[in-house]
């Protein structure tokens, strides 16, 4: 077998193609610099490398060792190699028994490759040897001297230095010789040997290598001062440990020891009394063992006593009992808030389920809504309702993990999470924890928060939920996690699979009107320091506040132009000039000022071009108006009003269909050729997308092109396809919210939307009549007037029975 092996290398290798005359094989080497005069093992592994070698080792021919550009390439072609690089002898060649091939080289001379050989299963190039002509002048000979004083320093500083490398050194005479064994020793990066390689003039050279071996030796003079003072430290901490220990039997002999024993007793007393689990009371007789045995004057020993005082703190065993009244319940909530039938109605449902099964998980709840809408106070009420304590943690801008499962002790001021820090806080393991603003977590390179919640958030893992401070479980099944958020996009969807969630909408103006007379009036009177008889704000004051001053799914600022009302009226009050102040719609503008909102509905849609859209916002719902114009043109389309790539698409997909249906609308349509359409989304420093208003633009461009003005008090909202399908859309609820706030009172919907008018308000259900479409015609046919109508004043007729079937009044 292995005489037809070497038959076959025979053969092989007389079937190869010969070098040329002054042709090498080429070895590419990784952050590796191989200098004349130098010996050197590589590793080689590629395929070509490992060709390279046996074939110079069979040959008997010199290699030329050139380092890649980039260390990253795993088959570097010309481009990627030096230029400059050694040409070497291959002393010896060695297969391990791992399979790896090693080669042990011999610098021979500086090379310059004039141009790569192709036709080889390895990189062949033709060279020329680089010379240098070395003259000894007395400048050569100062800077050999030189750089072997500066060796010897070098060798002096590094520890287990080999004799034989500074006997090297002493019997180098040339100065060539003398720089490249100092470079191919020192350590420097590997492009700083390539420059020292490439570097032909030998007094340069040496000039290069006595800035660099200099800088080397002040290191190293630096590294052994540092090394010194640390052994010195060290020296004085071990005296300084032996001092206290004397002191300490010093006290121990006058009695002074007895203050730390008494501590350690009550300390002990402690942990037995705190109701802790096995493993916890396990570790904190371990640490006290060692605080015990440890003088107070240490480092740790404050550490220890810090996490002794943690671990009894920590309410273990201790619980507030459930109060569970279902009418107390229902009375509580219905006291605190108004309206929210589901919300209330399933916390009602977990009540009536713990009453039932104390032993049960807690659920994890989630109330999802824009702000200012009721989601942390409704917290307090269910803690309220259960006769648990209350505490909230707020999440916005938590970026680092250890804020929620806290930091290792070894760590300088280490901490428990939050959540641990929460429960210490409140004294008791069954509050209800409100992690607030969940769907503003960050990540940062400290970890991601999110994913530490995964555990807290889990009913079958949260009863082992492990702190990093600790570093013993904690029993989290007991409290009940209820979460807040603005939008639920934004929650990691790991984590939104955790919780149960629980959309709050919008509140209507009656229910806003019912909110500011049951709570708001009355809470800003006694933040003002105003009685009830000294300040009465009218009914038609707060409908004006809500139609006029703000526009908000929440009542946030509603509640802040109440309060600037009693503040005007305490001003007066404690002026003198009034002992009661009635203030009605007529008084606000000189309080709080004109008005800041008013219905442009009838305004903007009172020429032809210009139809109502519904949007949703993170903060609920919003009117939007869409406007189309034409100019003399070539057929452009020109889109403005910061739209995002989903509502061009929806802005093309309406000219679309509008030219295709050109005929049965009865526009010209050399009109599109003649004139470029202009579609524009006022208030356009805000972003806007999506594709719900396709049914707007394509409704104001028939407008357009008809000159049939649309409908004042109609809004519309939906997705359009080429064919004229109307298509779902989400957001139903807030849009239709913002109509009812916008004084609208048509709206058009998708016909596959009607499932969703379940969860729209029945008072903003009885306030709006809906128009739902199949077919872009159905828009066209509700939302434009007919030639010769007045805008706004009569509903549209049918042009079909299905279509008359479409319109609801909602009961």
């Amino acid at each position: 077998m292995s005489e037809t092996t070497n038959q076959e290398k025979s053969a092989l290798a007389d079937a190869a193609p010969s070098l040329p005359a002054d042709g090498l094989i080429i070895l590419p080497v990784r952050q590796t610099v191989l200098f004349p005069g130098m010996m050197l093992p590589l590793a080689i592994g590629r395929p070509a490398s490992i060709a390279a070698a046996q074939e110079a080792v069979r040959s008997e021919r010199p290699i030329g060792v050139i380092m890649q550009t980039d260390a990253s390439v795993e088959d570097p072609n010309a481009d990627q190699l030096h230029r400059v690089g050694t040409s070497a002898q291959i002393l010896r060649y060695i297969t391990a028994p791992d399979g790896t091939h090693h080669v042990i080289c011999r610098g021979l001379r500086r090379i310059r490759v004039l141009e790569y050989v192709s036709g080889f299963p390895y990189l062949v190039a033709r060279v020329e040897e680089i010379g240098s002509s070395e003259v000894m002048s007395p400048e050569i000979e100062a800077r050999i001297g030189l750089l072997r004083e500066r060796a010897r320093e070098a060798i002096a500083l590094l520890p287990n230095v080999p004799p034989e490398l500074a006997s090297a050194i002493e019997n180098l005479d040339s100065g060539s010789a003398l720089a490249d064994f100092i470079a191919g020793i020192i350590d420097i990066p590997p492009e700083e040997k390539q420059k020292l390689l490439e570097r032909i003039d030998v007094k340069e050279r040496l000039d290069k290598v006595l800035s660099v071996i200099a800088q080397r030796v002040e290191v190293l003079k630096i590294s052994k001062t540092i090394g010194e003072q640390t052994q010195q430290k060290l020296s004085a901490q071990q005296r300084e440990h032996i001092l206290r220990e004397q002191l300490r039997q010093i006290q121990k002999e006058l009695g002074e020891d007895d203050e730390k024993a008494a501590e350690i007793a009550e300390l002990c007393d402690a942990i037995e009394k705190a109701g802790m689990p096995k493993e916890a009371e396990e570790q904190a007789k371990k640490e006290l063992r060692r605080l015990e045995r440890m003088p107070e004057a240490a480092a740790e020993y404050a550490m220890i006593r810090t996490y002794l005082d943690w671990l009894i703190d920590l309410p273990w065993s201790k619980t507030d009992p459930d109060r569970i009244d279902i009418a107390e319940a229902m009375h509580i909530l219905d006291e605190d808030h108004y309206g929210l039938p589901k919300v209330k109605r399933r916390i009602l449902e977990y009540l009536a389920v713990r009453k039932l099964n104390p032993e049960g998980r807690s659920p994890i709840l989630c109330f999802v809504g824009p702000p200012g809408v009721g989601k942390t106070s409704l917290g307090k009420s269910i803690a309220r309702a259960t006769g648990r304590k209350f505490t909230r943690l707020s999440l916005g801008g938590v970026h680092d993990e250890a804020e929620i499962r806290g930091h290792r002790r070894t760590y300088v001021g280490a901490m428990p999470g939050n959540i641990i820090q929460s429960i210490r806080k409140v004294g008791t393991r069954n509050p209800v924890m409100m992690l607030d603003e969940m769907d503003k977590l960050g990540v940062g390179f400290h970890g991601d928060p999110s994913s530490a919640l995964l555990e807290v958030l889990d009913p079958e893992q949260n009863s082992t939920f492990r702190d990093n401070y600790l570093g013993v479980a904690f029993d989290l099944s007991k409290v009940m996690f209820i979460g807040t958020a603005n939008l639920l996009d934004s929650i990691p969807g790991p984590v939104r699979d955790r919780m149960e969630v629980i959309e709050i909408p919008g509140y209507t103006e009656d229910e806003k009107l019912e909110i500011a007379k049951r709570y708001l009036v009355m809470r800003q009177l006694s933040a003002a320091g105003l009685k009830p008889e000294q300040c009465d704000i009218t009914e038609g004051a707060i409908r004006a506040i809500i139609r006029d001053y703000t526009r908000e799914a929440g009542v946030r600022n509603l509640e802040r132009l109440i309060g600037a009302i009693c503040r005007h009226a305490a001003m007066r009050v404690a002026e003198g000039s009034t002992e009661h102040m009635r203030v009605d719609a007529a008084a606000l503008p000189a309080i709080i000022g004109p008005r800041r909102f008013e219905s442009e509905v009838a305004m903007r849609t009172s020429i032809p071009g210009v139809a109502t859209g519904l949007a949703w916002t993170p903060t609920g719902g919003d009117i939007l108006f869409v406007e189309a114009s034409r100019v003399p043109g070539r057929g452009k389309l020109i889109l403005t009003g910061q739209l995002g790539d989903v509502m061009k698409e929806s802005a093309q997909a309406a000219l679309t269909l509008a030219k295709s249906r050109a005929e049965p609308l009865g526009i010209d349509v050399g009109v599109f050729e003649k004139s470029d359409v202009h579609i524009h989304v006022p208030a356009g420093a805000i972003p806007k997308d999506g594709p719900s208003a396709g049914v707007a633009m394509y409704v104001a461009l028939v407008s357009l092109l008809t000159s049939r003005t649309a409908r004042s008090d109609t809004a519309m909202t939906g997705e359009i396809s080429l064919r004229g399908l109307v298509l779902p859309i989400g957001g139903v609820k807030e849009k239709v919210l913002a109509a009812a706030r916008a004084g609208i009172t048509t709206v058009l919907l998708p016909s596959r939307n009607q499932k969703d008018i379940e969860d729209v308000p029945e008072a903003a259900r009885k306030q709006v009549r809906f128009i739902w479409l199949d077919h872009v015609d159905d828009a066209v046919a509700a939302a434009l007037a007919a030639d010769g109508e007045t805008c706004g004043r009569e509903d549209p007729e049918p042009t079909t029975a299905s279509r008359a079937r479409q319109v609801a009044r909602s009961a």
